[in-house]
């Protein structure tokens, strides 16, 4: 994907369009380009290897989803309703809720505490990511807050002969406080503690991403999961390795019943994903995709070093 980045660099957005490049492609990687924030944040890399899913289920309905050696099983939650009868909450889904578990697991390692709030710093952050705080949009983050809260998350992750079972809810404790707009929503999540296993897991295995690069896709589900997982894989890699397409459906395509319907969307976004990774090396075939190893997003450093770096050109300077 490096040639979108060098005609930008050449010749700026319109040289890139005359070169046959997607206007979605051109736009991401210009946004990603432009913005010097240093912004770093992280995700449990298990989370990177089988994610949520892109559209809402029945809400009633667990999501089941297995990558390699993940498997990651999500069980809705129940609250009360006002007449005492308990209802189904139900799975979180999209881009939204991506964003806000990016933003739990990276202020948890930021302050290196369990117990993060949400309420208008979540609200800030997200306006940071290009997500407005109105409308909508503020009944749908709610909304994935509250999922997020109530489900139970299940990661079985195989190693060799090694298998390891991890039954957690991401919190433990959340404080659920009167929305400032009654009409959008009864409640919303305002500060939560995060579970002391969720924890300690991501502290072992914490995947660092750019803001600017969550920042530029944030509203693409399927892309920042690519984005996710090319950051988890790409830069751990010994040897070029291919990855076929039946692979590639069963991790990014669940809720598509025929391989040609999967390929065009997981295309689109797997050129966002590359737009806003420059040194992914990725090629793609009949067969599948080639990983080959790559530079990582983000340099190597310790988690609470992540808000120290001053600038996009410091971050560059230590690949």
């Amino acid at each position: 994907m490096g040639t979108v980045h060098d005609i930008l660099e050449a010749g700026g957005k319109e040289a890139a369009l005359r070169a046959d490049i997607e206007r979605a492609v051109v736009e991401a990687a210009a946004l990603y380009m432009a913005d010097e924030s240093a912004g770093i944040g992280f995700l449990y890399s298990g989370w990177c290897q089988a994610a949520l899913p892109h559209r809402r289920l029945p809400d009633e309905d667990p999501w089941q989803i297995s990558s390699g050696g993940v498997a990651l099983s999500v069980e809705p939650g129940r609250k009360p309703s006002p007449s005492g009868e308990w209802g189904w909450v139900g799975v979180p889904y999209g881009s939204r809720a991506r964003l806000i578990m990016l933003y739990l697991q990276s202020e948890a390692l930021r302050t290196g505490s369990r117990d993060v709030m949400l309420g208008r710093s979540l609200r800030d952050w997200l306006g940071r990511m290009g997500i407005s705080s109105g409308g909508k949009s503020q009944k749908d983050v709610r909304e994935q807050a509250e999922r997020i809260a109530r489900c139970r998350f299940t990661f079985h992750v195989t190693t060799g002969s090694r298998v390891g079972l991890v039954n957690q809810n991401v919190m433990d404790t959340a404080m659920f406080v009167p929305a400032e707009d009654p009409a959008q929503g009864s409640l919303f999540v305002e500060v939560a503690r995060l579970s002391e296993v969720f924890f300690d897991q991501l502290r072992k295995h914490p995947v660092p991403v750019e803001e600017a690069a969550v920042r530029s896709i944030s509203n693409n589900s399927m892309a920042l999961d690519l984005y996710a997982w090319l950051a988890y894989r790409l830069h751990a890699l010994e040897k070029s390795t291919p990855v076929s397409w039946a692979a590639l459906k069963g991790q990014f395509g669940a809720g598509c019943s025929r391989m040609n319907n999967f390929k065009p969307t997981f295309i689109a976004n797997l050129k966002l994903a590359l737009a806003v990774y420059r040194h992914a090396k990725v090629e793609m075939d009949d067969r599948g995709l080639t990983l080959h190893p790559s530079r990582p997003p983000v340099p190597p450093r310790a988690p609470a070093a992540a808000s120290k770096v001053p600038t996009r050109q410091a971050q560059r300077a230590l690949l």
